[in-house]
């Protein structure tokens, strides 16, 4: 199944929702990491939470996810922009494994930062007080946009090829009398979803199994794809910070300067001719 976003829409109810899929973008994100298991998952369940979320975008710019905390997974970070490329990493440490989500991260919070091409950044902060990941954003929802909101996440990173799904039902702005009763019935069939399912079947099929007594319109699908935008060049530009005898220095030690992308896990390698620009007179700092 290929990697997408598709939103959807109850002709009869005030009520918008999307379906997401990456699994090979969460094997891209993943891939080039020794992440244990209940890292790797909740970095898939980051991803899909990110990609939903950047439907809300109405403007070119870019949006990102993060959890911080005090448990083993101190944080974690998926970026995205309006055309859903996105990349994510995450920091631990000590042992993981069999933890709940809430012990990953002990005492901490959630932050989605949207920042405009053309525009002021925004920055919503919740803490994490919740068991799940979906818990804890449809507590920002209801505390930043006074939105009822249902989401789903799914990931997998045991399974070959990994797997990562999500499903988003969201109440629209202004709504009727009968809109709390129509919003509950709506949710009560998306909590019947089985991994599987949102994993393997195509959208249309999927909502048909869910919704096929209700109207219900989807959308056009938008691919989601990893792109990392890391480079030699970018790195190059890291290192023109430093002072030239600073650079030298190090060279002098280990006869090159590596530097490893976090996201992608590329490490880009500088010896002393490839620093020349930066050990030139002209570059020299005062």
């Amino acid at each position: 199944m290929t990697d997408q976003l598709q939103r959807f829409l109850f002709d009869d109810f005030e009520i918008r929702g999307e379906i997401a899929q990456a699994h090979t973008t969460f094997e891209e994100c993943v891939s080039n990491h020794d992440y244990p298991v209940e890292v790797a998952n909740t970095i898939g369940e980051l991803l899909i939470a990110t990609s939903l979320l950047t439907a809300t975008l109405k403007f070119k710019g870019k949006i990102a996810v993060q959890i911080q905390g005090d448990g083993p997974l101190s944080m974690a970070v998926i970026n995205a922009n309006q055309n859903l490329e996105v990349r994510g990493t995450a920091r631990y440490q000590g042992d993981t494994t069999g933890l709940s989500f809430a012990e990953l991260i002990g005492k901490g919070n959630l932050m989605i930062t949207i920042t405009p091409d053309n525009g002021e950044r925004y920055q919503g902060i919740v803490a994490l007080e919740k068991d799940t990941l979906a818990a804890c954003l449809e507590d920002y929802f209801v505390q930043s946009e006074q939105l009822a909101t249902k989401i789903s996440l799914f990931a997998d990173s045991t399974s070959t090829p990994v797997q990562a799904a999500g499903l988003l039902i969201q109440t629209l702005p202004a709504h009727s009398e009968s809109h709390e009763e129509d919003f509950a019935h709506v949710c009560a069939l998306a909590s019947t979803i089985k991994a599987e399912e949102i994993y393997t079947l195509q959208n249309d099929d999927l909502l048909f199994r869910l919704y096929h007594q209700e109207k219900v319109r989807l959308f056009e699908a938008q691919p989601i794809s990893f792109v990392c935008g890391c480079s030699k060049e970018r790195c190059l530009s890291s290192l023109a910070s430093l002072d030239e005898e600073e650079i030298k220095d190090i060279l002098e030690e280990q006869d090159s300067i590596d530097m490893r992308c976090e996201y992608c896990a590329t490490t880009y390698s500088f010896k002393e001719q490839d620093l020349q620009i930066l050990l030139t007179p002209a570059n020299q700092k005062h």
